[in-house]
């Protein structure tokens, strides 16, 4: 499968207008088949639910309200690192400091690479008096700062990063410029994760993954862990080189979305890829189960699996 060969058809109008659109995704095509939304059947429970009510009540300032649904989300989906990172956010904005860096922490464990979390949980702990850990973020902050030397897609980010933890640490003064970029997740709205998600697939087909993956943490800051964001995000990191990183994606769309064609597809490769050909057996069993009259994901599995590899590598 060729993702930037083959592009994507957005359905019902994007994904914004997708996230209620239910059953109507389950006439779409597949991640990497161009004929629509990747399809899947709705669970019996939507954590995207949550997670929108908890964006909802966030923006509203009703922060209690915004960290149950929060922690709703981060019990259905306990990997998902941006959930943890709106919990800590919705804790941080209670006053709850304490719940806020514990939050703040178990999301920077799971995904150490976005910005923001890695700037709150260095915040809250520097409003905790606990400035030891506080500058040990710092200084992974300017190491990364460093590294980047204003050539990476996260330079403004990793910069008002620095010095806002500067600033909750007392190292320099407030500052107009130790604010965050204003395109924060206050700001976030439907329109915006629209734009971050099909901008997220246009430089995946231009195979920029490194910008794709800040535009699709930018889309599940929005509409949080939707199926078709984590595929995507599990298929980003496959192309980088993080095989583990890419299983634990795809297992994370399929456990909200059993019959996620496009996942199911990315995770059978991934299993080829590493030389499972039994469980990508079992997943091409399962496409072909769901699809009575074929569909282009199972084809393409099955080439994968009959070459032993991508056959158009």
């Amino acid at each position: 499968m060729a993702l930037w060969r083959r592009g994507l058809k957005l359905g019902c109008g994007a994904l914004a207008a997708m996230i209620p659109c239910g059953a109507a995704l389950a006439s779409g095509g597949g991640a990497s088949g161009g004929g629509g939304m990747p399809s899947y059947s709705a669970p019996s429970y939507d954590p995207v639910q949550d997670y929108q009510a908890g964006m909802a009540a966030f923006q509203a300032g009703k922060f209690k309200d915004a960290a149950h649904a929060f922690e709703n989300v981060t019990e259905a989906q306990p990997k998902d690192a941006n959930a943890w990172y709106m919990l800590g956010m919705a804790r941080s904005g209670g006053g709850d400091l304490k719940g806020a860096a514990k939050a703040l922490e178990k999301s920077v464990k799971l995904d150490p690479a976005p910005v923001p979390p890695l700037r709150e949980l260095a915040v809250a702990q520097a409003g905790l008096k606990q400035n030891d850990k506080a500058a040990a973020e710092l200084a992974t902050l300017q190491a990364r700062d460093q590294a980047c030397n204003n050539a990476c897609p996260e330079a403004a980010d990793l910069k008002a990063a620095v010095a806002a933890v500067q600033q909750a640490l007392g190292i320099v003064p407030p500052s107009a410029s130790t604010q965050p970029p204003p395109d924060n997740m206050k700001l976030a709205g439907l329109n915006r994760g629209d734009l971050a998600y099909v901008r997220a697939v246009s430089l995946i087909n231009e195979r920029r993954f490194d910008e794709a993956l800040l535009a699709l943490n930018d889309a599940e800051t929005v509409f949080g862990p939707h199926p078709d964001i984590l595929t995507y995000k599990g298929y980003v990191w496959r192309k980088l080189g993080h095989l583990d990183r890419a299983e634990g994606f795809y297992q994370a769309a399929l456990a909200e979305a059993p019959a996620h064609r496009g996942a199911t597809e990315y995770y059978g490769e991934l299993k080829v890829i590493q030389g499972d050909l039994p469980g990508a057996r079992a997943l091409l069993a399962r496409l072909d189960s769901q699809c009575a009259f074929g569909c282009a994901e199972a084809e393409d599995l099955r080439r994968w699996i009959a070459h032993g590899g991508d056959p158009n590598a």
